[in-house]
């Protein structure tokens, strides 16, 4: 007899659609640094407000789908690539309208996405899911971004680099956690496969 527990979790969930909400609001959040300019301090309160209220919308999805047991496969890739949608257009803007040296965009987007694109290879073999230093970074991350687009006045909006330093340290260190994580799981593929 099949339970309700064995029935397999549908990707069609209120957790993955609170995710797909998130990657659905970053264009507004854009639009948002764009009218700031990074110097209207009413658009950068509002676009740190709405970039805030999408990231913490990452802690809600997640609690969702393992407070009910809806935690799938799909969730478990599109919740970081959410993350990463968010972080690297916010990056891209802060980048562009010279508050953030384009050398550190481009290091955290080439880790970010390489570490996607990894996910996704090994995707068919197994899931990837972020784990606790993958959850730090993103959560200095987070703190980083919504320093530099507050309009602090000076001393404070010298606090931003110091975050973005911390956060550019544990996104690379991650990102070499994830290759040997994915490398080991390689590795292993054909006793698995007996």
């Amino acid at each position: 007899m099949v339970t309700t527990e064995d029935r397999p979790v549908s990707p069609w969930n209120i957790a993955n659609v609170v995710t797909v909400a998130r990657i659905f609001l970053v264009p507004v959040f854009a639009v948002f640094v764009v009218l700031s300019g990074l110097e209207h301090s009413g658009w950068r309160m509002a676009a740190c407000a709405l970039f805030v209220f999408i990231s913490a919308t990452d802690f809600v999805d997640g609690w969702l789908a393992r407070s009910r047991g809806l935690v799938t496969d799909f969730g478990k890739l599109a919740d970081p690539i959410a993350d990463k949608v968010l972080i690297g257009t916010s990056l891209v803007l802060l980048s562009y309208y010279d508050a953030l040296p384009w050398w550190v965009t481009v290091v955290i987007l080439v880790r970010e996405l390489g570490i996607t694109a990894l996910r996704v290879a090994v995707l068919r073999r197994t899931v990837i899911a972020a784990d606790r230093g993958g959850k730090l970074k993103t959560v200095l991350q987070i703190t980083a971004v919504a320093w530099y687009l507050w309009p602090w006045p000076s001393p404070l909006d010298a606090v931003g680099p110091w975050l973005m330093g911390a956060a550019l340290v544990l996104t690379v260190v991650t990102g070499m956690d994830y290759l040997w994580k994915a490398f080991k799981s390689k590795k292993s593929e054909p006793n698995r496969t007996r």
